[in-house]
C-alpha cells in the first residue's frame, strides 16, 4: 500500500490539468500575438517598399478611385450627369472652389454626386467616413444659396441650407469646413449643439446666417423657442443618417424636417443603408432619388487597417496596454486612440496613464462640452497624443476610417464575458 498524502499536500488531478491548460493557453496566446505583430511589421515594410519614397499619398488616391461605384436612379445614365473627374470640369466659380484648392481632383463621392446635386436632384450617398462627403454636399449647397440670393445685398441672411448631424463633434467638423468654404462667397454658418450655452447660438441666428448645422436635440429646442426659423430652408442634408437613427433621433428629425420649406432638395449621406434609413428616404425624398454608392452598402471593417485581436482577462489589460504603448508610442510622436466600453472606464484609464507619466486626455459623455473640445484640440495638435474614449459599436468604423494604412488596432477582452 502506498503512503497516503496529508490533506494539505494532496492536489486533485483535475486541478493540475486545469493549471496546465491555462499555462498552455497563455503560451499559445503569447506566441500568436508575437507572430501577428511580426506579420504586421512585414506588411508595413512591404507596403512602404511598394509605395516608394514620399509615402503612399498618390497610391491611396488611386485606390480610392478604384473602389466600385454604383449610380442608380431615374435619368442617371444621361451624359450630362457624367462624373466630374477634375475641378475644372465642374465649371464652378473660383470662390466656390476655393475650399478645394488643396486637392488634386474631386474624390469619387464628389465627382459622382456633384452633377446631380448641382442640377437640383435629391440624392442618397453611401460612402465611408473620410471620403470627402462634406465637400460633396457643401459645394452644391453654396451654389444653391448663391442662386437663391442672386445679387441681393444688404438684407439680413435667413437660413436656406440645413445640415443635421448625430453628434456635437461631427457637427463642429462640418461647421468648420462649411464656414471656411463659405467665407469667399460671403455665406455665413452657425453650429447648434447641446452641452454649451444657447446664448451665442441664438445671437448668431438673430444676426443672420445662410447655413444652419446642428444636432437634432438642440435644434429642436431652438425651434420651439422661436429663435430658429427654417421656413426658407430649401436644401437639407442628413449626414450620417444611419447613426442619427441608431441614436434614437428619428422623432426629432421628423419634427425638424416638417419646419423646412415644402419645396426642398434633400440629400442623405450614410455609411450604411439599413431599413429605417430607407423608410425615412421614401417619406421625405423625391420618389426617384439618385443613389450613389462608393464601395459597398454593407457595414464592414476598414481593410486598410491591420487589426489584432487579443483575448485577455481583466487583470491583464492595464499591463498589456502599457506594454503596447512602450512598444509603439515610446517617443510619443505619433497619436494613439484607446477605446473603452464605459464612461467611468475612460476616466480611470486616463488617470492610470497620467500617473505613469503618459500625456493623456479622455473624451466621454460625463465631461462638459468645453472640456471635450479642449481634449480633442490637445489631441489634434499633438500636445496630448494619447486619448481615451468611450465607444459605441456604430462609431468604430467612423473613427478608424481615417487611420493610416497598416495601423495596428488592438482589441482586449475577457474570455469570461
Amino acid at each position: 500500500m502506498g503512503r497516503k498524502l496529508p490533506a494539505e499536500q494532496a492536489e486533485p488531478r483535475s486541478s493540475k490539468k486545469e493549471k496546465k491548460n491555462k499555462k498552455d493557453k497563455k503560451r499559445k496566446l503569447a506566441a500568436e500575438a508575437a507572430a501577428t505583430e511580426e506579420a504586421v511589421a512585414k506588411s508595413s515594410k512591404k507596403k512602404r517598399a511598394e509605395d516608394g519614397p514620399g509615402g503612399g499619398g498618390a497610391g491611396e488616391a488611386e485606390n480610392g478611385a478604384e473602389k466600385a461605384v454604383a449610380v442608380t436612379g431615374k435619368g442617371s445614365e444621361d451624359p450630362k450627369y457624367a462624373a466630374r473627374r477634375s475641378f475644372s470640369a465642374a465649371e464652378l466659380p473660383s470662390q466656390v472652389l476655393d475650399c478645394c484648392k488643396e486637392f488634386a481632383r474631386p474624390s469619387p463621392i464628389q465627382a459622382h454626386s456633384w452633377p446631380f446635386l448641382l442640377d437640383g436632384r435629391d440624392l442618397i450617398g453611401i460612402a465611408a467616413t473620410g471620403s470627402g462627403k462634406t465637400i460633396a454636399f457643401g459645394v452644391p449647397a453654396l451654389m444653391h444659396i448663391r442662386k437663391k440670393v442672386g445679387g441681393k445685398t444688404g438684407k439680413k441672411a435667413v437660413p436656406r441650407c440645413l445640415v443635421l448631424s448625430p453628434t456635437r463633434e461631427l457637427a463642429q467638423q462640418i461647421a468648420d469646413v462649411l464656414s471656411e468654404a463659405g467665407t469667399p462667397c460671403g455665406i455665413n454658418s452657425v453650429c447648434l449643439y447641446g452641452g454649451t450655452s444657447k446664448g451665442p447660438q441664438i445671437a448668431a441666428l438673430k444676426s443672420g446666417v445662410d447655413i444652419v448645422i446642428g444636432t437634432p436635440g438642440r435644434m429642436k429646442d431652438l425651434i420651439e423657442m422661436g429663435v430658429c426659423n427654417l421656413n426658407e430652408v430649401s436644401f437639407v442634408v442628413l449626414d450620417e443618417a444611419d447613426r442619427m437613427l441608431d441614436l434614437g433621433f428619428e422623432p426629432e428629425v421628423r419634427a425638424i424636417l416638417s419646419q423646412t420649406s415644402s419645396v426642398r432638395q434633400m440629400v442623405m449621406f450614410s455609411a450604411t443603408w439599413p431599413l429605417a434609413v430607407h423608410k425615412l428616404a421614401q417619406e421625405f425624398m423625391d420618389p426617384n432619388p439618385i443613389k450613389v454608392v462608393i464601395g459597398s452598402e454593407d457595414l464592414a471593417a476598414n481593410h486598410d487597417v491591420m487589426q489584432i485581436v487579443e483575448v485577455l482577462d481583466d487583470r491583464s489589460r492595464d499591463s498589456r496596454l502599457l506594454a503596447l504603448l512602450d512598444k509603439y508610442h515610446k517617443a510619443q510622436s505619433n497619436r494613439v486612440l484607446v477605446f473603452v466600453l464605459y464612461k467611468k472606464e475612460a476616466a480611470r484609464v486616463e488617470t492610470m496613464l497620467q500617473r505613469r507619466g503618459w500625456k493623456a486626455v479622455s473624451v466621454h459623455g460625463d465631461k462638459a462640452q468645453h472640456d471635450r473640445t479642449k481634449a480633442l484640440s490637445l489631441f489634434k495638435e499633438g500636445k496630448c497624443p494619447l486619448m481615451e474614449s468611450k465607444i459605441y459599436g456604430s462609431h468604430f468604423k467612423e473613427i478608424t476610417a481615417d487611420a493610416p494604412k497598416s495601423t495596428k488596432i488592438t482589441f482586449g477582452d475577457s474570455d469570461e464575458d
